[in-house]
């Protein structure tokens, strides 16, 4: 039976001057050499089982593989996020209705007084809890801040805070409440259906 023949091993040309790896370097050339996974497994030529006693016979030895050659590192691909979906304002006829009373605000939740690490844990409880039980807008109370025309800590960041990837997976969109309902120390938020 003939053995198909093998390719030339080719011998990679010596650079005529090579410079040393930084430290930075050989840490992503370690890295990506460390996730390479080979594309199938290659077969090899089992030697024929020997008798007892006698020496199995050696197969013909491959030209070693010459030493690996640093290779510019190719950017690590980026495994996609799943997309955050965008915030959208609470339409016109919903606000009128709520400011009117005539769409209920079904739960609400005062943050005056708290700190901001407390009022940011309170505020992801509290909506995690309005999706879970399928409410639809809620009242989120910062108060204006102290007087003197500077505005509150709260009034300023929990906008932010609803604005964060975090939270879109709670809210829709949120807008300045009614004068009615707090107006400029409160939202109406508009909470999103979880995915079932």
């Amino acid at each position: 039976m003939k053995r198909p023949s093998r390719p030339p091993v080719l011998e990679p040309r010596p650079s005529p001057r090579r410079r040393a790896l930084s430290e930075e370097e050989r840490a992503l050339w370690d890295n990506v050499a460390k996730q390479v996974k080979p594309l199938r497994k290659s077969r090899v030529a089992k030697a024929p089982a020997a008798p007892r006693g006698e020496p199995a016979p050696t197969l013909p030895s491959a030209r070693p593989a010459p030493p690996a050659r640093p290779v510019a590192a190719a950017p690590v691909p980026r495994v996609a996020k799943p997309s955050v979906p965008p915030l959208a304002p609470i339409g016109k006829r919903e606000r009128a209705k709520l400011s009117r009373g005539r769409s209920e605000i079904e739960a609400r939740l005062d943050l005056h007084g708290m700190t901001q690490t407390r009022a940011h844990r309170a505020l992801t409880g509290f909506l995690h809890r309005a999706q879970h039980d399928g409410l639809t807008f809620v009242l989120v109370i910062t108060g204006k801040g102290r007087s003197g025309g500077e505005s509150g800590v709260l009034r300023r960041q929990v906008p932010e805070w609803l604005s964060l990837p975090e939270f879109r997976a709670f809210v829709v969109g949120f807008e300045e409440a009614h004068i009615g309902h707090g107006g400029e120390g409160a939202l109406y938020v508009r909470i999103r259906r979880a995915r079932v």
